[in-house]
């Protein structure tokens, strides 16, 4: 990297906006393919309000949802479409802390990765709240 191509503030605030926004956008390019799928698929059938059933177990781990997403199952597709949005912020994180480290800022490297600690507990501690 030469110095010519130092990563600026700007440059950086560029980046995450740019990476939220094709998030966000990649993520609902994704479900809205999953629901046309689906709705091809099972539009016509009607619903069964009598019980719920809830979200089947096929669609409550990462590893089961990408292999309906290999399979092209469409609400295996609506799910990696959410976990797409749902890590975005989070590689919006990870984006600040490579910022922050390129720009030798040592304080904002140490709340963002506390803020980064924070977020990826209550992603995976499993408790709900």
């Amino acid at each position: 990297m030469s110095a010519n191509s130092k990563i600026t503030d700007k440059n950086l605030e560029v980046m995450m906006g740019n990476l939220l926004r094709y998030g966000v956008l990649l993520s609902g390019i994704i479900v809205l393919i999953g629901g046309i799928i689906y709705l091809i698929k099972y539009g016509n059938n009607s619903p069964n309000y009598t019980q719920f059933l809830g979200e089947p177990r096929s669609l409550t781990n990462v590893k089961s949802i990408l292999i309906g997403v290999a399979g092209f199952h469409s609400r295996s597709i609506i799910q990696f479409g959410l976990l797409v949005l749902i890590a975005t912020p989070i590689a919006r994180i990870f984006l600040s802390v490579i910022g922050f480290i390129l720009e030798k800022d040592y304080l904002y490297i140490f709340i963002t990765l506390i803020v980064l600690s924070v977020v990826m507990f209550s992603l995976f501690s499993g408790s709900a709240g």
